[in-house]
Order: C-alpha cells, then structure tokens, then sequence
C-alpha cells in the first residue's frame, strides 16, 4: 500500500471463517433489525470551496500544493464541490439508492480557521444547513471529527500532534462542534484512521505533513520516524480519550448521541503457518489495531510494543490510563484488503522506524501468486473472507464491542482511454460488494459479531489523496473534464435494489 494507505509491514493472525450462508440473495432485509447503511466521505476530499466564507489552510492544502508530493499533480481545491451542491444534487443521490446515514467530517479550519480563536460563523452556518438537509431526507449524519485536516496555523505554531498543546485545542474544538450541532448529532466519530496519518505523516512522509528521516528522508524536510508516529499517536489517544470525556460529563445526558473512532485494519494471513510467522503474526497485529485499541480497551499499549520500542513509546500517567480504559462507545472499522505477511528481522534492521518495529514483511503476493483479483490501486486486493476474519478477531480480543464498517470499497482506474459509458459499467465493485457484505453477514449471524452498520467508500468518485484523481472509488462517476457531473455508476442501481424495502 504505497498510494493511499502506504507502506504496510504489519500482519495479524487469521482465523480461517468460511461461508455457509446463501451469497446470491442477500439484502439489506437479511441484516437484522436497525443495521444502518451509509455511504462515507471527508471534507478536504469532498468540499472544495478551500479559500471560501472563511477558512483558513490545512497541512493538506500546503502538501498537495507541493511539488512531487501528489501522483498526479492535482489538488483538492474543486475537490468535487460538494460545499455547493450537497443540497441541490448528492443528498438526493443518497436517498435515492435508499441510504440511511451519511457518514462525513467538519472541516476544523473552517470553524476555527486559525485552529484556534474566534468562531468562524460561515463555517458553522455551512454544518447547520448541511445537517439539516440530510435529517430532512430521512438521512442520518455521522460526523467526524479529524479526517486529517490539520489547521496549518496549528502546525506552525508548534508543530501539530507532535506537541500535547493540541489536546486542549483538539477538545475545545470538538466541544464546539458538540454545541452546535450534537443537538442533531448522535454519532460522534474523533479520529479517521490514527495509524495511517501517524504513519504516513510521520514515518514515511507519504502524507501531510511529510515528516520522515529512513531511507525516504531526501523528501522530507525534517522529522524522526523511530520516533514522532510514536508521539503522534500517544496526543491523539489522549485527544479521543479528553473528548469523549467532555461529552459524557457535559452532553451524552441531554443529546443523547455516541463516540467512537475509526481504525484502518488491513487483514493479514501469515504466509506459512509456522510457529515464527504465527506469533509474528499476532506481535504485528498489536502494532496496526493494538496500537490505538488496546489503550482504549484496556488502559495500555499491547506488551509487544512496550517490548519492542522501549523508551521511545511513551508512557500513560495512571490518570490518563482510567481515562482512555473504555472512552469507546463503539469502534469504527475502515478495512479494504488482505495480505500475506511474514516475519522478516531485516526490516527492521533496515528501517529503525514503526513501521520497521514489529519485524514483519508484508506482501500481496505469495509465491508469485496474487492473494486476490487486482483493483486499481496497487494496495488494494479483493479478499472478502477477510472481513468476517476481521471481525471474529475484534470479538474474540476485545469482547464483541459494537462495531460499525465505517469504510469499504474498491477503485478503478481514472483513464483517459476508458469513456464514461464502459466507465459506468462497474461489474466488478458490485461484486466486491456483494461479497464483503456476504462475509459481514455470517459474522453475525454465523458468529454472532456484533456489528451495526456498513458505510460504502464511496458515494462520488473523489480527491484520493496522494493519488489525486488517479483513482476512482465512488458508487457516482464524476466527470472532472466537464463541471463534475456525477452519472450513476451499476453498482447505484445494484443497491437500490439491495436497500429497497421488502
């Protein structure tokens, strides 16, 4: 994964579930009662309107608007334009297919375009409306709070998650976004994806802010990989952890509403099954899922990483820990893809980073052999079990918490040689669908995971960070050659007819 997601040398144990229920003739009457379905999106992927009613930038902004940083040379200034056409266009394409929830993120630079300060009324005006449209359609709105979009005065100022400072501003913005809107919220999502931006951000400087010091240091202008991810990630724990407190103490008795976070989770099936590449397996996984779960679970990190890193992990006060030890209401899942992985000492001899520390390799092929059929992107393999593999692992590790899919989907490429009509002919992700869905299905009829809803990545074909435009995830077409019109892909009419009422 050297796109979107990145550099992968982590693994986790697999459990081998196979299907026994009826593939061909799932529907959304097949889940059980009040399983929510949605389509999931970002602001800095979506909105556009960057220099629009008062925001201000974002390390995204800075990092996609510098050279050889992105793969296609684009940025998300027009992204897809969704800060205009939401309510005139995509909220209908939604309840049109029969969706149920929105799953979308508050852009922090347009509420406090500084990070911190004054209240940036246009941007709180453009939430308000934005949420109301969708309760007006019978759409519910899941709304995250960090999808990466750091405020650059923040990192300016004193270097963004690197420095405990942003605790405070992190929660006093997130407690504003409580008051505005948690009258109509009640699904609170704090962080997307901890382990991708502390890893890509800070390790290899794939993504903003493009910190790194390993072997991809000459594209980096300052950083410590064997190091800052660790700190990145310790900020942001102790982040969620402040958030949800405020919001039990402050706001869960009279709104009502939840907090979870979102986690990236690759499957991981160990090339052999050997003792070494078993317990290699099961070490890697405390460094992907481990590494954010545990400490909300469990109050620390996992003993492998305690082991592993040493005194570059820091350590949690007492205090902290019975703060973090159940801050979850529920855990949000963004899973894709499934490789091999085996143990491999010389990674980390080579790299000295975390990505490097759990001494794992991981690789989408074994023996020459592909784990699965190829999506556009060169991370991104179709391997359904996976899923119900994934999901039997939470309920086993961490006692069956609730779980939402917040993230799942599958790209084609953006061509010039492929028209919009062959485009629109989307076979394949109606299969990739279909199959995911089917495997999420077992586990919780077979297996009895306890899973509550499926958010589709994505609604319209978007800004896919380092890829650009490169990469086409959406259920919509979206045609950025004339005034981004968006044209229902197969898959749009698939599930209208997979969420239509029985």
């Amino acid at each position: 994964m050297l796109l979107r997601k990145g550099i992968v040398l982590v693994i986790v144990l697999v459990l081998g579930f196979e299907i026994q229920i009826c593939m061909s003739d799932i529907n959304r009457t097949s889940f059980p009662k009040g399983f929510v379905f949605g389509t999931a999106s970002s602001a800095f992927q979506y909105e556009g309107a960057v220099k629009e009613d008062g925001r201000g930038p974002t390390v995204w902004d800075t990092f996609s608007h510098t050279f050889g940083k992105i793969l296609d040379g684009s940025n998300a200034d027009a992204a897809v334009d969704q800060y205009h056409r939401y309510n005139q266009e995509d909220i209908q394409l939604m309840k049109d297919m029969g969706m149920d929830a929105y799953r979308f993120s508050i852009s922090w630079s347009r509420i406090l375009p500084n990070g911190t300060g004054v209240i940036n009324q246009a941007g709180v005006d453009h939430y308000n409306n934005l949420i109301n449209a969708l309760l007006a359609k019978g759409i519910e709105p899941y709304v995250t709070l960090y999808h990466w979009d750091l405020p650059q005065a923040l990192e300016d100022k004193y270097t963004g998650w690197l420095n405990r400072q942003i605790i405070k501003d992190f929660a006093t913005f997130s407690e504003i976004c409580f008051q505005k809107f948690g009258d109509r919220v009640k699904h609170w999502i704090t962080f997307n994806e901890p382990h991708t931006f502390s890893t890509q951000g800070y390790d290899v400087g794939l993504q903003a802010p493009g910190r790194c010091s390993i072997f991809l240091h000459l594209l980096c202008r300052a950083g410590n990989s064997a190091t800052e991810p660790y700190i990145v990630a310790h900020n942001v724990l102790l982040s969620h952890a402040t958030v949800t407190d405020i919001y039990r103490k402050k706001y869960k008795n009279i709104q009502r509403g939840s907090v979870g976070l979102s986690f990236d989770v690759i499957w991981y099936e160990p090339e052999t099954n050997s003792t070494e590449n078993i317990e290699a397996a099961q070490r890697a996984q405390d460094f992907q899922l481990g590494w954010f779960l545990d400490p909300l679970i469990f109050g620390d990190y996992p003993s492998s990483m305690r082991i592993r890193v040493g005194r570059r992990l820091p350590n949690f006060s007492q205090y902290e820990a019975t703060l973090l030890k159940g801050s979850l209401d529920f855990v949000g899942i963004n899973h894709y893809t499934t490789f091999y992985a085996r143990k491999q000492d010389l990674v980390h001899k080579l790299l000295n980073d975390s990505l490097g520390d759990s001494d794992t390799l991981s690789l989408p092929f074994k023996n020459g052999k592909p784990i699965g059929d190829k999506a556009n992107s060169i991370w991104l393999y179709i391997v359904p079990k996976g899923l119900r593999s994934l999901m039997n692992y939470i309920k086993q590790k961490y006692g069956n918490p609730p779980v939402i899919i917040t993230e799942n989907g599958m790209d084609d490429p953006n061509s010039p040689f492929i028209s919009i009509k062959d485009a629109l002919k989307d076979d394949k992700r109606i299969r990739y669908h279909h199959d995911y869905l089917a495997n999420l299905l077992a586990s919780i009829i077979e297996d009895g995971c306890n899973v509550k809803g499926y958010f589709v990545w994505s609604l319209l074909d978007n800004w896919e960070w380092a890829a650009g435009y490169s990469s086409r995830f959406g259920l919509y077409f979206v045609d950025y050659k004339d005034k981004l019109k968006r044209y229902p892909k197969n898959s749009v009419q698939w599930f209208k007819n997979f969420l239509k009422p029985s």
